[in-house]
């Protein structure tokens, strides 16, 4: 992937017309021939709006630009799959913003539980303070576990209300989904959750 240049040695613009009324889209199409001018100009006109998508939802800001760089990576890689009669440019831009994000939160969150899964191994004998502690990670991991078994739908929803601190209202923004629904599928999915930890806790 071409990396970005400062901005004192980008390429001028080519001068060349778009016409379809999307620059986004018409730039992605111009990538899909590895133009790399085309490249950087998407990059500097479209970074920082798609960092704050990202950022938003990882509530890091390293991380949201990690996964940024991903982004662009795939947009050089994979510019093939857009196609701009399924919608504007920014759209499909936004939306891999979003499911790179979604995926970094889940893989932070595995890796916390790997973490956690450690820190039980090395328990024995610990301070009483510790213990206390290792009770909390035990309870994270118990909840973690009844959540990987929700639909992706409510799961995803609770992590980013309750991982993420988001509201119901940014949520909803962050996936494009309605309001209304974003509650319904926290709601059913908490009362999902506490069914499923009392049949764990039975067991």
């Amino acid at each position: 992937m071409p990396r970005p240049r400062p901005a004192a040695e980008r390429l001028p613009d080519s001068g060349q017309s778009e016409t379809s009324g999307d620059a986004c889209a018409a730039l992605l199409v111009r990538i899909q021939h590895h133009d790399e001018q085309a490249f950087e100009t998407l990059y500097r006109e479209q970074s920082s709006i798609l960092l704050a998508t990202i950022l938003r939802l990882v509530r890091n800001r390293s991380l949201a630009e990690e996964v940024l760089q991903e982004v662009f990576l795939e947009v050089w890689t994979r510019a093939e799959s857009f196609r701009p009669d399924a919608g504007s440019g920014r759209a499909w831009l936004i939306t891999m913003c979003r499911r790179r994000a979604i995926d970094r939160i889940r893989s932070v969150q595995a890796q916390q539980n790997r973490d956690f899964t450690e820190g039980l191994k090395s328990a024995h004998g610990t301070e009483p303070d510790t213990q206390t502690e290792v009770l909390r990670q035990v309870e994270a991991v118990r909840l973690n576990t009844a959540l990987r078994q929700l639909p992706a739908e409510q799961a995803t929803a609770i992590a980013m209300a309750y991982y993420q601190d988001l509201s119901h209202r940014q949520i909803a923004s962050v996936l494009d989904t309605p309001l209304g629904t974003i509650k319904s599928r926290i709601r059913d999915g908490m009362r999902r959750l506490r069914a499923q930890l009392e049949v764990n806790d039975a067991r």
